[in-house]
């Protein structure tokens, strides 16, 4: 027997209530169906109304269900009919994602199982559809006269889901009342649909072809896989663009690998619309397999890819090939991003949004004590982690340069001198005696087997003392110690340190860098950076990372989210 939930204030001691009973502050089900039955004259008006109520209960995968009509009062059980895809139904989609982009944590999908396109014969609609991620909760605008969460009207809204899709056992139903702004008429919205918007059929396609990166996918992917899902009969081809396509990316470091963007897209494509065929390839060139395949008939571009649809039927046309339709969408703003981000819906704005978060929990190394916490700094030459170091010590960390501590132990009487002399030579010294790092980094540059007798001679001794000074740090009360380290990773340093956070910056940013800093050519720049270890062989190793292509106050902005964010971990344990 399925359970019936009572939104009671009790049930919820201390959250405070929402209009007919609803918890006002808290996500409580990981998944949820919500079953939307106004006219859709009217959904476009309630959308934002709808999706708030509906991001308080559910904190992950909201499935979308479009009925507009239903009725979940009367003596018989309601079932799934279909909906004609228009240029209306395609809109209000379009708008439903936009609409949804502010609730962070939803991961919305709108399921198009009942929605038909002209070019296809509906088949019955009758079998039980699975999704990935069952629902736990049912959710509906429908709303009855006494405005309460009525049994019977609960009872056939879990009949009708659970006779659609697969959901969890015990499945809890709720009546969402909405708050809608412009309530007249005894609750009624004006009924009137957006200008433009039209019931016109959508033109659809046997095979259509959509490419992209579809990087942490969001909500303007999910607008252009189901307008492109709306439009395919038989067959969806999708390219992902992957290796030398990356290269001209935005923090292209954090970009997911290519198997797992493709589980993240299957998984959203089979939930929407099973009865496609998906050809997920991968995109290595501009144009892929969009300009040999026959078969083609559409592609699906935005308004920033138009000029590569065009020319995708240029290459079409000399290879002996049909033009394909060419099906443009517009893109979904972004009415909350912040400074260096794009104005629309982008993975790049995400990408930006990690820089300063955990990417991965650390382990704990029971061989370090608690305190001083240690964080691990690294990054390339010019990356710019040493002003990242600086201030967070500003911010209260104690601050270890080891690339300075690194320059002192060269000196006459050091740990390491002796050993240094009798390994290079005479030869690397100064008149007064000192070592000549010049002269020394010239006999081990480009030379693995000098390089790696100098690194044995120094990291070691260069550990200890890092290791006494994070005693001095501990002792003069510090709880976060900042080891700044260029070589933290090849030096195996990363058994010192609780976290690894890395600077990273575009090979040209930092050769640009190098050049105006040190005096030295491109050429020798860049046999510098080839040297070292690549933003992305960091990025993998990495907890934290950070970016100083912008202007420093983005970089500082930056670095003071990830140490709030370490003050709250710390805080926690």
């Amino acid at each position: 027997m399925r359970r019936h939930f009572r939104w009671e204030e009790e049930a919820f001691p201390g959250q405070g209530t929402l209009r007919r009973g609803l918890p006002s502050s808290m996500s409580v089900f990981r998944s949820g169906l919500l079953v939307l039955t106004s006219p859709l004259s009217a959904l476009s008006l309630r959308l934002v109304p709808i999706l708030a109520s509906a991001a308080r209960l559910v904190q992950d995968t909201l499935y979308i269900h479009l009925q507009p009509g239903l009725s979940l009062t009367g003596s018989t059980q309601p079932c799934s009919t279909y909906v004609p895809a228009t240029t209306e139904v395609y809109t209000l989609i379009s708008k439903l994602y936009a609409d949804a982009d502010i609730h962070r944590h939803l991961d919305v999908r709108v399921l198009l199982t009942n929605i038909l396109n002209q070019g296809t014969a509906p088949p019955a609609l009758g079998s039980v559809q699975n999704l990935s991620q069952p629902p736990e909760v049912v959710l509906t605008d429908f709303e009855t006269r006494d405005g309460g969460q009525s049994n019977p009207v609960k009872q056939r809204l879990e009949r009708y889901a659970t006779s659609c899709y697969s959901c969890r056992p015990n499945l809890i139903s709720v009546l969402l009342y909405p708050e809608y702004e412009q309530e007249v008429n005894d609750g009624e919205l004006p009924l009137q649909p957006e200008a433009n918007v039209t019931e016109e059929p959508l033109q659809s396609y046997s095979d259509v072809v959509v490419g992209g990166t579809f990087d942490r996918l969001h909500n303007g992917h999910r607008i252009l896989l189901s307008v492109s899902c709306m439009l395919a009969e038989n067959r969806l081809l999708v390219g992902v663009s992957d290796k030398d396509l990356l290269e001209t990316k935005v923090l292209k470091e954090l970009i997911l690998p290519f198997e797992q963007r493709v589980a993240q897209l299957s998984e959203f494509l089979v939930d929407i619309k099973p009865s496609l065929r998906y050809d997920i390839v991968p995109l290595l060139d501009p144009f892929g397999v969009s300009i040999t395949d026959r078969y083609l008939k559409c592609i699906v571009v935005s308004e920033e890819t138009l000029k590569g649809g065009v020319a995708v039927n240029k290459k079409r046309m000399e290879n002996g090939l049909p033009e394909l339709a060419l099906h443009k969408i517009s893109l979904a703003k972004d009415p909350q991003h912040a400074r260096n981000e794009e104005d629309k819906i982008s993975s790049s704005s995400l990408r930006h949004r990690l820089l300063g978060t955990l990417l991965r929990a650390p382990q704990k190394e029971m061989s370090l004590p608690p305190y001083p916490y240690i964080i691990g700094l690294t990054g390339r030459s010019g990356s710019g982690k040493s002003s990242i170091g600086r201030h967070l010590a500003r911010l209260g960390a104690f601050y270890l340069d080891m690339d300075s501590l690194g320059h002192n132990i060269y000196v006459p009487g050091s740990p390491v001198y002796s050993q240094v002399v009798e390994t290079f030579g005479a030869d690397v010294l100064h008149e007064d005696g000192s070592i000549n790092r010049r002269a020394l980094g010239a006999k081990v540059f480009g030379n693995k087997e000098q390089l790696k007798r100098l690194t044995d001679i120094m990291w070691p001794v260069m550990a200890q003392m890092a290791r006494e000074k994070v005693e001095e740090a501990a002792a003069q009360g510090k709880s976060v110690c900042v080891l700044d380290a260029a070589v933290l990773l090849e030096a195996g340093w990363g058994d010192m340190v609780h976290e690894i956070w890395t600077a990273i910056i575009p090979e040209e940013e930092a050769l640009r860098r190098i050049v105006a800093r040190d005096g030295v050519s491109e050429e020798a720049a860049r046999m510098r950076l080839q040297n070292q270890m690549s933003n992305s062989q960091r990025v993998k190793q990495s907890h934290v990372v950070l970016c100083t292509l912008w202007e420093p106050v983005v970089t500082y902005e930056q670095a003071e989210k990830a140490w709030a964010l370490l003050q709250k971990r710390l805080k926690e344990d």
